[in-house]
């Protein structure tokens, strides 16, 4: 009882004062007692970094004992000073998640010139030929009027349709992986700087390996504290106590197994083909510029735009057409994207079977000829793969997880620690941001009003904002992929006409873009 009352005293006290006491207590007990910190992160990641970037840049939790465990060597996580070279793991960053990194001060110190911003996105059916255009200006549509408005010829509403070639509003920004990671570890790196005389706040435990997460010992004394409740990382380097342990390590998690979190799903028996295109435009950064997505029975296809003439390719796709089409050379690969975008489902079938005898560039070439470009809905201005950027192509199944709960006593997980999305809507990463960005939040909140940052008090916030925000977005992807699966009958004929309806009323796609840019 008395070690229970003592430590709920020390959880009352200013962090500065709190750690002062925990180090004592340490060096008293000697090297058996772990090291203390108010809260350990699993994952050097973009989602880890940048939820340990905005404790660090918040006023209310700076001044908090952190530490980030990542088994990885932080440091190799630059960009490649080759501008014709680009890596195949980018994401769609939506204006939210910009928001987000800009305020903790972290886009600041990303590659801007290998960042590039998309306008428009025109999406079609592979088997309809039925399509929709999104772009930044039915995002900001905001009722029925601006719907009317806009079928009138000649009104504002029509006018204002070119509002995004003046003002700096887009959809999205794809963005490499490693700039994100790039710009977060420099941020960090200033933050550190900037308070070089608080060393002991924050560590980064590069290289480190997560042996094993238990709960502490209890007390055995009333000098000692009690860590009965609390999570105790043991890593290849010693044995770290967490106030509030954070799961940012990825769709297997080890926090999530350790606090017998669920997290049930399913297998979508598809795997997602990436790769770093050329394409036949020449385009400078003044081009405004637009992500293209076709559906296909077997799975949606997109282009999405990187710098200068280059792309970056998202291909769902069956496991037996994934494994054909890493095997084909860099010509045939190429034929097969094409293919993908300009011609019939069963001619693609056909090209990636293993009862094809030709190659997909002799293929491409004659059935391309005998397909009108009205029966497949292929956008005028689409581009041309004119080649494939030698060692990009790669693969990686794609499935469905979501957690139960986000949170347990002194346990968080944010990113693919608590969900898994099919990656047709590009929502992965910006899910993941959110997450660490309200997680962030709701630390601050507690430290203001002095609660234990592990306790339910202040995480019960978080998962209540993100839960029900994230299953939602899970859900309409997960319908979307399965209703695009069908390559006939009435479903199709069914999601056609509602693509059409949709098409013609701006102010709902304008809703459903300021939800999916998560500003809305």
């Amino acid at each position: 009882m008395a070690s229970t009352a003592l430590l709920r005293r020390l959880l009352t006290l200013p962090p500065l004062l709190r750690r002062s006491v925990y180090s004592s207590a340490a060096t008293h007990n000697g090297a058996s007692q772990p090291d203390t910190y108010d809260v350990v992160c699993i994952g050097g990641g973009p989602v880890g970094l940048s939820f340990v970037s905005a404790l660090r840049s918040h006023p209310s939790t700076s001044a908090l004992r952190v530490a980030l465990i990542d088994s990885q060597d932080l440091s190799t996580a630059r960009t490649t000073k080759d501008t014709e070279t680009y890596s195949n793991r980018c994401s769609s960053l939506t204006p939210a998640s910009l928001r987000f990194l800009k305020q903790i001060g972290a886009w600041e110190h990303a590659k801007r010139e290998r960042a590039q911003p998309y306008h428009a996105m025109d999406v079609w059916d592979g088997v309809s030929g039925s399509k929709i255009h999104f772009d930044s200006v039915d995002q900001q549509q905001t009722g029925l009027l601006d719907a009317v408005a806009e079928m009138i010829p000649g009104s504002r509403s029509q006018a204002s349709r070119r509002k995004y070639e003046v003002e700096d509003v887009g959809v999205a920004t794809m963005c490499e992986n490693a700039n994100t990671t790039s710009a977060l570890l420099q941020r960090l790196h200033e933050l550190d700087e900037e308070r070089s005389k608080d060393r002991l706040i924050f560590d980064m435990l590069e290289k480190t390996r997560v042996e094993s997460i238990d709960l502490g010992p209890e007390s055995k004394g009333e000098e000692s504290l009690d860590l009965s409740q609390w999570p105790i990382v043991t890593t290849s380097h010693g044995r770290i106590a967490a106030r509030l342990l954070v799961g940012a390590d990825g769709a297997n998690s080890p926090v999530r197994q350790f606090a017998d979190i669920p997290s049930p799903g399913w297998d979508y028996n598809q795997h997602g083909v990436v790769a770093t295109l050329d394409l036949d435009q020449q385009i400078t950064a003044q081009n405004l510029r637009t992500a293209y997505q076709r559906f296909l029975p077997t799975g949606p296809v997109a282009l999405l735009p990187l710098p200068g003439n280059k792309a970056s390719l998202v291909w769902s796709t069956t496991p037996q057409h994934a494994a054909k089409l890493k095997t084909l050379s860099r010509p045939d690969f190429t034929a097969a994207v094409n293919a993908a975008f300009r011609l019939m489902p069963f001619d693609i079938s056909y090209m990636l079977s293993p009862n094809s005898t030709t190659s997909p560039t002799d293929e491409l070439t004659w059935r391309e000829s005998a397909t009108p470009a009205a029966s497949t809905g292929v956008p005028r201005n689409f581009p041309r793969i004119t080649s494939v950027q030698e060692g990009s192509i790669a693969s990686f199944p794609l499935r469905m997880r979501h957690a139960d709960t986000y949170t347990g006593h002194r346990i968080a997980l944010i990113g693919d620690a608590a969900h898994t999305i099919h990656p047709l809507a590009g929502q992965g990463l910006n899910l993941g941001l959110a997450d660490a960005e309200s997680l962030a939040q709701r630390i601050a909140y507690g430290v203001d009003h002095g609660m234990d940052v592990g306790s339910c008090w202040t995480l019960d916030g978080y998962n209540s904002d993100r839960w029900a925000k994230n299953n939602a977005v899970i859900g309409v992807v997960d319908k979307l992929s399965k209703i695009y699966g069908f390559g006939s009958g009435p479903v199709v004929w069914g999601r056609s006409a509602g693509v059409e309806v949709l098409e013609r009323l701006g102010t709902l796609k304008g809703w459903m873009m300021g939800a999916a840019a998560g500003v809305k």
